[in-house]
């Protein structure tokens, strides 16, 4: 049973790493990103490009991979997003759909299907930790949990205790008064994007290093979409227990049912809250009913 909590609690905080990014970009222009999948499979190619001409340090590569991934999320919303600005929602969703296709597509073409691992590009081990209750877990297993807790903390208190935070927030709530204030609404609507990308990206090198690199690898941050779903689509605060639900209901049906039922379970969860709170558990109301 401690070894069952202790996935479930590196599946939870995977989620949650990832499932922030959709509330991130929501947040800022009511945008559902269905490329962030394949954004955090590219942050995972991105290290693993970065091995050779690092000889393998990770703490160099790691970094400068983050950092192209944080400059890329600005370049796709200036590329793509900005030109959406007055159109319909429908059309920014559909362009990031397009974007999904565009860089599973360039990573098969560029990587092949061919599966990629981290842990040998880098020469490092991911060796099993006997916990304290007990059970084990490995070293990138402790580093997702970290690194999902120092991501969420980050963003709170960013959110929260920052001007730029606040900014963001007072642009996301009212883009044209706080344009009229003099506040570049369009550089927060980057940076947002470069935030929520960062975070997926980081979760791909680490889900890379835990497991493997394939252009495939998208699905989970696609998975990860009914995280924001259930807590709700403008609620940072919403994202931990929303990911702990779609987390336990994902690794119940895995171990007290049938293991192809663990990628359906969250979806009925899913459409549970839907029909009952389409909002979400956290989310706000009247979000929901302006779009």
């Amino acid at each position: 049973m401690a070894q069952f909590f202790s996935n479930t609690l590196v599946l939870v905080a995977l989620y949650a790493l990832l499932g922030s990014g959709f509330v991130i970009v929501y947040r800022s222009s009511r945008v559902l990103n269905f490329a962030h999948g394949e954004l955090m499979m590219l942050g995972g190619y991105f290290a693993f490009v970065l091995a050779s001409p690092t000889d393998g340090n990770m703490w160099i590569a790691v970094p400068i991979a983050l950092f192209f991934s944080f400059a890329a999320g600005a370049a796709i919303y200036f590329l793509a997003m900005y030109r959406m600005v007055g159109q319909p929602l429908h059309a920014a969703i559909i362009v990031t759909i397009g974007l999904s296709i565009l860089l599973r597509g360039i990573a098969t073409l560029v990587w092949g299907g061919d599966l990629r691992y981290l842990t040998a590009a880098f020469n490092v081990k991911n060796s099993p930790h006997t916990m304290p209750w007990g059970a084990k877990l490995a070293t990138f297993d402790l580093a997702i949990i970290a690194a999902a807790a120092f991501y969420l903390l980050f963003l709170f208190l960013f959110f929260q205790r920052s001007k730029l935070g606040f900014r963001m927030r007072a642009a996301a709530e009212a883009p044209l008064l706080a344009s009229q204030r003099g506040i570049n609404i369009y550089f927060l609507f980057a940076l947002s994007w470069s935030l929520a990308t960062f975070g997926a990206s980081l979760g791909g090198i680490l889900y890379g290093a835990n497991n493997f690199l394939t252009p495939e690898i998208g699905v989970v941050g696609l998975a990860a979409f009914a995280v924001p779903l259930v807590g709700g689509m403008d609620s940072l605060k919403g994202v931990i227990p929303g990911a702990v639900m779609v987390g336990f209901s994902q690794n119940i049906a895995m171990r007290y049912f049938d293991p192809k039922f663990a990628s359906v379970a969250p979806m009925i969860l899913l459409l549970i809250v839907l029909l009952t709170r389409p909002w979400g558990l956290w989310g706000t109301k009247e979000e929901i009913e302006r779009v």
